[in-house]
C-alpha cells in the first residue's frame, strides 16, 4: 500500500509540475515573456508607476532579480525608467504603451486561476491543502522562501525567442 501511495502522490506531484510547465510554454509562445517577467509588468502597470524597490517588496522577488527583469522588459520596449525629479537616486518603471497591451493580449497565468479556484474553496479545505503542501516541501528538502510564482525555471531568464 504504501508504494501505491508514494506512487499516486508522484503522479500528482508530476502533473502539477507539468500544469506549470504548458501554462509557461503557452505564456512564452504568445508573448515572449517568462511568468515573472509578466508578472513584473503587471504589477508596473497596476501601480501607475513603481520603483524597483517597492516591486521587489510587493512581489517577494531578490532586488537583483527585479534589476534583471526590468533590464529585459526595458530592452523589449514594455517598460521605461525615468529618474526622480526630487531625488535623482530613485528611478520610476512605468509600463509603455506596448507593455499595456501584451497585458491585454496576454494569457491567464497559471497562479491567477489556482488563487482563483483556491479562493473559492471552503477555509477547511485551503487549510488542509496548504498544510499538504508544505508537508511535501519539507519532504523535498526545500527551506528557502519562494515568490508566489508558478514557474519551474529560473524567474530572470531570458525571454524566449
Amino acid at each position: 500500500m504504501d508504494r501505491e501511495l508514494t506512487l499516486a502522490a508522484l503522479k500528482a506531484l508530476r502533473r502539477i509540475l507539468r500544469a506549470s510547465d504548458l501554462s509557461n510554454r503557452a505564456l512564452a509562445t504568445e508573448t515572449g515573456l517568462t511568468p515573472s517577467q509578466l508578472l513584473v509588468l503587471q504589477e508596473i502597470d497596476e501601480r501607475g508607476a513603481a520603483t524597483p524597490t517597492e516591486l521587489s517588496a510587493a512581489l517577494q522577488f531578490g532586488q537583483a532579480t527585479i534589476t534583471n527583469i526590468v533590464d529585459r522588459l526595458e530592452g523589449l520596449a514594455l517598460v521605461s525608467r525615468q529618474r526622480s525629479e526630487t531625488d535623482k537616486r530613485r528611478v520610476h518603471l512605468a509600463a509603455t504603451p506596448d507593455g499595456k497591451r501584451m497585458i491585454e493580449g496576454a494569457p491567464n497565468l497559471l497562479q491567477t486561476r489556482l488563487s482563483e479556484r483556491f479562493a473559492a474553496l471552503p477555509e477547511w479545505e485551503q487549510a488542509m491543502i496548504l498544510a499538504g503542501l508544505s508537508r511535501l516541501a519539507d519532504l523535498l528538502g526545500t527551506t528557502r522562501d519562494a515568490a508566489p510564482l508558478l514557474d519551474s525555471g529560473a524567474i530572470d531568464r531570458p525571454a524566449a525567442g
